[in-house]
């Protein structure tokens, strides 16, 4: 299991719902990131038993970042 520094709650969250076994269907994600971030994402994801795609949407999510985007953003016709 992969360890962690800090005691990172977002990402302590994303590790508590994967190891409890649910699992959905994802899309595809692209993006460029930092080597580094890269190397750590595989380690994490490896741990985990899924994408590094998921993962990210995962961190996002419990980021609270889609909540922040409903409250504060309002599409404009």
């Amino acid at each position: 299991m992969a360890k962690l520094k800090n005691k990172r709650s977002v990402i302590q969250k994303v590790i508590n719902k994967h190891v409890k076994g649910k699992k959905k269907e994802i899309s595809q994600l692209t993006i460029k990131i930092d080597s580094r971030l890269d190397k750590a994402l595989i380690i994490l994801s490896k741990d985990l038993n899924i994408s590094k795609n998921r993962l990210i949407e995962d961190i996002l999510f419990e980021s609270g970042i889609l909540e922040e985007v409903d409250e504060n953003y309002v599409e404009i016709d």
